[in-house]
């Protein structure tokens, strides 16, 4: 039974409003976005071994092999440490450096393989980001019934004590 005075929940990517009740179309959904992250993780590796071997056969040094293996690992641990914290704890919880996107863009964009394995990582224990709405939905339905009651309740008599 729901009431129609509570606040709709919000969609997630994917699962659309599925998160709320968890049926059997939410845990075919989690299945599906789990291993299409792993197959996206898995071809965004391959990319990125291919454009470490175009750097190897144009025969650089090792100073600068070893230099773009080392961004390449940063950027994907940052962006994992941020996708990560996003579907946690929600983008407001973002501080410094790592709110500002604009600033790490171009980090996210090489390590868009670490964003997608945390994607993954977090799909083996709920949607990605449904504990953040699961959350505000849940705030958001406290604060309609306590609104809710307080209209139901009569207003005082004017008797004040002193």
């Amino acid at each position: 039974m729901t009431d129609s005075n509570a606040p709709a929940p919000a969609p997630i990517r994917w699962f659309g409003t599925s998160w709320v009740d968890r049926g059997a179309e939410y845990w075919l959904r989690r299945v599906a976005v789990g291993v299409g992250a792993l197959v996206a993780a898995a071809a965004g590796a391959f990319v990125m071994q291919l454009a470490v071997q175009g750097v190897v056969v144009a025969k650089t040094g090792a100073f600068v092999e070893l230099l773009l293996v080392l961004a390449i690992a940063v950027c994907s641990c940052v962006a994992a440490l941020r996708t990560w914290t996003v579907l946690t704890r929600g983008k407001e919880s973002l501080s410094g450096w790592m709110a500002d996107e604009k600033s790490i863009s171009v980090m996210l964009a090489v390590g868009f393989v670490g964003s997608l394995i945390s994607y993954l990582l977090r799909s083996l224990v709920e949607a990605p980001g449904e504990s953040v709405q699961r959350s505000r939905h849940e705030l958001a339905v406290a604060a309609a019934a306590r609104r809710q009651a307080g209209a139901k309740r009569p207003a005082k008599a004017g008797k004040r004590r002193r």
